[in-house]
């Protein structure tokens, strides 16, 4: 009889165990649906094997392998840009007056550069008004209001550009050629290249101003303005920190590993969406990712060894939080070869898409820790999908 009972209760034990296994199978298939699988399978492209096959083994021979990442970049993604025109001027100025709270003194000026100086675009500029410089700044793609007091109030200036005065954003499949495209016929640059250009003719701006820390110049942006803040700051090196919010496909999400309702290469370059900000013909490689000598990492292996945070939503599943990870991940031997592993960093919260007071604080933290030496308790290496990195 005890046989009998203990058969029985080994029965039900196993059946609980299926259960179980059935369940934790289902609810891993709810969250990230049959690619977990195929994500385990993916071998991101290597940036640091050169062209050649051979690897990079030296701080010394980066330069030359950052330059094949480049020119792959823009040849197939981003569309050739144009080198710095070499003529930024200030074309008008307004007279300064106290904004963001009463915390800042605003500065607003308009630039002229390009061709015969035919390009005007807006950069608006706001320096604590208590205190002595130079301070660092944080340039925002686009303007973002609030943020102004919040950046100000823990001792950085905070600058924006309008970048649709070089090419507007007029939504969702519909494409004009906007004012720096038509100055620069010859160039094959999308919208996001043009952007991302035109931040670095506001940085050519904020390295005039003596008040600023020339140094400590940190180039953020949300969604598209992400995907810009982290073109803009992988190519130029004068940007001594970068951030990328919620930049998700074409930003810091990774097209080859994809989570749940994840924005995919094939969608965002689909003519009656978004073609216009890459490159004439990069949809091709929609649903042939695998085919790309690059993933979204080799943009942020440009940025070593500088500063580099991407801070995102766990709910934001456009975006791709998966993804980020994944090329988080993938960049970090670029940095470890070029002695600062921990410039690589990320940072995840709860919500949604959006660049909200979280996503600045990390900022601003992540800031403090390196310019200021000022320790805090958030972290910069934890990762939102262990399992996954584990794979």
């Amino acid at each position: 009889m005890d046989t009998m009972v203990d058969m029985d209760n080994r029965r039900l034990a196993f059946r609980s165990c299926v259960f179980a296994i059935c369940v934790v199978m289902v609810w891993g298939g709810a969250v990230l649906g049959d690619q977990g699988e195929q994500n385990a399978a993916k071998k991101l492209p290597e940036p640091l094997k050169m062209n050649s096959g051979r690897r990079v083994k030296s701080a010394d021979a980066w330069p030359k392998r950052r330059e094949q990442i480049i020119d792959m970049l823009v040849r197939i993604q981003y569309g050739h840009i144009p080198p710095a025109p070499g003529n930024v001027a200030v074309d008008t100025e307004q007279a300064p007056d106290t904004t963001g709270d009463g915390v800042a003194v605003h500065r607003a000026v308009m630039l002229k550069f390009g061709p015969h100086q035919s390009l005007k675009m807006g950069v608006d500029l706001y320096m604590p008004r208590d205190g002595a410089g130079p301070w660092p700044v944080v340039l925002h793609v686009g303007a973002d209001e609030k943020a102004i007091a919040q950046i100000v109030g823990r001792g950085y200036a905070y600058a924006c550009y309008d970048q649709h005065a070089l090419d507007p954003d007029p939504g969702e499949g519909k494409d004009v050629v906007g004012a720096a495209q038509t100055a620069y016929p010859k160039y094959d640059w999308g919208s996001i290249g043009v952007w991302a250009w035109g931040a670095s003719r506001a940085l050519d701006y904020l390295l005039t101003v003596p008040e600023l820390n020339r140094d400590q110049i940190i180039v953020t942006g949300h969604s598209r303005r992400g995907k810009t803040a982290l073109l803009a700051g992988a190519l130029d090196e004068r940007f001594a920190m970068v951030v990328p919010n919620g930049s998700g496909c074409g930003g810091a999400g990774c097209y080859r590993v994809l989570g749940p309702n994840s924005e995919t290469l094939k969608l965002i370059t689909l003519p009656k969406r978004f073609k216009s900000w890459f490159q004439e013909d990069f949809g091709r490689y929609a649903d042939r990712e695998d085919e790309l000598p690059f993933d979204q990492h080799f943009v942020k292996a440009l940025v070593a060894p500088r500063l580099l945070l991407s801070t995102d939503a766990l709910g934001d599943l456009w975006a791709n939080p998966l993804g980020t990870q994944a090329t988080y991940l993938a960049a970090q031997p670029v940095f470890d070869l070029l002695g600062a592993p921990g410039n690589n960093a990320l940072s995840f919260r709860e919500g949604g898409h959006e660049q909200n007071e979280e996503d600045y604080a990390a900022l601003l933290d992540f800031a403090d820790l390196h310019f200021r030496g000022k320790a805090t308790a958030r972290p910069f290496d934890k990762l939102p999908f262990p399992n996954e990195a584990a794979r």
